[in-house]
């Protein structure tokens, strides 16, 4: 099945989930003609991000990637709260989410330096707009996350 990582990035949006997108999709949304393979997402460990992330993730089934197909694995709230970094295999295609990115650190860390690239409409009934932004800068080589701001015009 071919990558399409455009599909887990609107479930992480529609989920209302706080994440980077860093690595080869982050150079991509900046412009850059590499390719990539899978999605790499450094995700809020905050309890209710957890949640979000479980919920928009559980309808592409996934596993971890190069581990046994018996090996028994569910992707909750409960396994990314004692985990950190997950490298999974979705319908989707590749996912890596990634707790902290080497270097860099922590979600936070990295979304610091984001700026906007777009937007587009969450799908969690709120009716806010959800940001979609990338950062550019040494330390993380192309980020993009989704973040939900204030209200425009508040």
């Amino acid at each position: 099945m071919a990558a399409d990582p455009g599909r887990l990035i609107d479930a992480l949006v529609a989920g209302g989930v706080e994440f980077v997108v860093i690595g080869g999709v982050a150079l991509v949304l900046h412009g850059s003609a590499r390719t990539t393979g899978d999605l790499d997402v450094c995700y809020s460990r905050s309890a209710h991000n957890l949640a979000a992330l479980e919920h928009a993730l559980a309808p592409f089934h996934p596993t971890l990637r190069g581990a046994p197909s018996d090996l028994p694995f569910r992707l909750d709230a409960a396994t990314l709260r004692a985990g950190l970094n997950f490298t999974l295999s979705t319908t989707a295609g590749d996912l890596d989410l990634l707790g902290e990115v080497a270097g860099v650190g922590a979600f936070a860390d990295v979304a610091r330096d984001a700026v906007t690239m777009g937007s587009a409409r969450s799908g969690d009934g709120s009716g806010h707009d959800t940001w979609i932004t990338a950062t550019r800068g040494p330390r993380t080589a192309g980020a993009a996350r989704a973040a939900r701001p204030a209200r425009h015009g508040s």
